[in-house]
C-alpha cells in the first residue's frame, strides 16, 4: 500500500498537480503508512515533512461540530432550540429571495447551523444573502491589520444583519454557520473559541501544533499556498475568508469555519478520539453519546441529496450532518467507502476521513488553492486505502 501511495504523490508532484502533499493511514489507531513528496516551499526547495503545518480551512469544521456536541452533552446547548435564546441578534431574520424580501417565518436552530440548513451565506453574489455576506468578510479583511480587528462575537452580530437565502431548515446551502457555532461556543461557555478548544481538546491529547495561529519558533513549518499559472504553480498570498495569509498573529476572529491550522499527526489524535468513541490515550474527551450523535448525520431537510450532489458532485450516496458528509448509501457511493464513513475537506486541500465499520483514519495533507487537480488525487488514495485495509 505504501508503494502505491508513494507512486501517486510523486506522478501528482511531478505532474504539477500539486508543489507537495503527505498522507497518514491509520487502521484500530495503529499507523499502517506515512507517505510524502514533494515541496512545502518550492523556492526554497524546503520539502514536504511530517511535521509540517497546513491551513485547515473548511477541516476546521469537524472540531468546531465537536464542540458544539461536547457543550449539548453538558447540556448548555439545545439543538432543537431557536439560535435567538442565546444570541437575541438573530430573533428578527428576513428572507430575501430574487429581491423579495420579507420577515423569516422560521426560526434558525442550532441544529441548522450545524447542518447547513440556517440560509446563512458565505460570498457569493447570485444571492442578495450572499452580497451581504462578502461585505461582512470584506469588512474583516479589511480591518486584518488595524488596531480595531474584526473579533467572533462581532462577525456573528454583523452577520444577523444579512438576509438569509430561504426559510430556515428549509434546504441545504453551504455557508457560515459554522463560524456562526463558533460565537455560540463562546457566549455559552463565556470563554473565547480559542481557550475552549484548547481546553477541551488540544490540550487534553497533546495536539501542540493546532491552533488558530503559528507562533514564530514553527512558522518555518507553514507550508506556502499555492496555485497553477502558465509558468507552474506560484505562490498565493490570500487572505482569504478574513484569515491571515501568514497565520503569525492569535486572530481576533476565530473562524468556526476556517481558522484552524495543524499537522496530520495532529489531526489524527481527533480523528481516533472520535473513532474510539471519545476516549484518548485513557482519557475521556467526549461522552460516547455526544460522538454517536456527531458522528451519524443523516438530519438534511428533504432533498439533501441533490443540494449536497450540486456542490460535491463525488458525494453519491452521502449525507450531510454536523458539519460532515456521511456516507449512508455505500451501493451509490462513487468512491470505495461504506455506511458510516464520515469526514471532510478544506479549501486548499487538506481532507480527513473515518471509516467506523473498519477502524481506518485517512488524513491528506496539502496547500492548493481551491483543492485544484489534488480531489481526484485523494480520492485515488482513498480507493487504494480500502482496497488494501477493508
Amino acid at each position: 500500500m505504501k508503494n502505491k501511495i508513494d507512486g501517486l504523490l510523486k506522478i501528482a508532484v511531478e505532474k504539477g498537480d500539486t508543489a507537495g502533499a503527505n498522507v497518514l493511514v491509520l487502521k484500530d489507531g495503529n499507523e499502517v503508512a506515512y507517505c510524502e513528496s514533494g515541496f512545502r516551499d518550492i523556492e526554497n526547495n524546503v520539502p514536504i515533512t511530517r511535521d509540517t503545518i497546513f491551513r485547515l480551512y473548511s477541516q476546521t469544521k469537524p472540531i468546531t461540530a465537536a464542540a458544539v456536541m461536547l457543550l449539548v452533552s453538558q447540556g448548555k446547548i439545545d439543538l432543537n432550540s431557536w439560535l435567538s435564546d442565546y444570541m437575541p441578534e438573530y430573533a428578527d431574520m428576513y428572507v430575501n429571495i430574487g429581491g423579495e424580501r420579507r420577515p423569516a417565518a422560521n426560526h434558525i436552530t442550532a441544529g441548522m447551523l450545524m447542518n447547513m440548513s440556517s440560509g446563512i451565506a458565505y460570498p457569493d453574489g447570485s444571492s442578495e444573502g450572499g452580497r451581504q455576506s462578502g461585505e461582512v468578510f470584506w469588512t474583516i479583511e479589511n480591518r486584518l491589520f488595524s488596531d480595531n480587528p474584526v473579533t467572533t462575537a462581532e462577525f456573528a452580530e454583523m452577520t444577523s444583519q444579512n438576509d438569509l437565502c430561504f426559510e430556515p431548515g428549509e434546504q441545504f446551502m453551504y455557508g457560515a454557520s459554522a463560524d456562526i457555532l463558533g460565537a455560540l461556543v463562546e457566549k455559552v461557555s463565556g470563554m473565547s473559541f480559542r481557550d475552549f478548544l484548547r481546553a477541551n481538546f488540544f490540550e487534553p491529547m497533546d495536539m501542540n501544533d493546532t491552533d488558530f495561529y503559528v507562533p514564530a519558533e514553527k512558522s518555518a513549518r507553514l507550508a506556502k499556498v499555492y496555485d497553477y499559472s502558465e509558468n507552474g504553480l506560484a505562490e498565493v498570498k490570500t487572505n482569504h475568508l478574513g484569515l491571515r495569509y501568514e497565520r503569525d498573529t492569535i486572530p481576533a476572529f476565530q473562524s468556526g469555519g476556517a481558522g484552524l491550522c495543524s499537522t496530520l499527526d495532529d489531526y489524527a489524535k481527533f480523528a481516533s478520539m472520535l473513532l474510539n468513541g471519545g476516549q484518548h490515550g485513557g482519557k475521556r474527551i467526549m461522552p460516547e453519546a455526544a460522538v454517536r450523535l456527531l458522528t451519524r448525520g443523516g438530519r438534511l431537510p428533504r432533498g439533501k441529496e441533490k443540494h449536497l450532489q450540486e456542490c460535491w458532485s463525488w458525494m453519491s450516496g452521502y449525507t450531510y450532518g454536523n458539519l460532515m458528509r456521511v456516507c449512508e448509501d455505500e451501493s451509490r457511493a462513487m468512491l470505495f467507502s461504506s455506511n458510516g464513513e464520515y469526514g471532510w475537506d478544506g479549501w486548499l486541500g487538506t481532507f480527513f476521513s473515518n471509516e467506523p465499520a473498519h477502524g481506518i483514519t485517512l488524513l491528506f495533507g496539502t496547500q492548493q488553492v481551491g483543492i485544484g487537480r489534488t480531489g481526484t488525487l485523494v480520492r485515488s488514495i482513498k480507493n487504494v486505502v480500502m482496497s488494501e485495509l477493508a
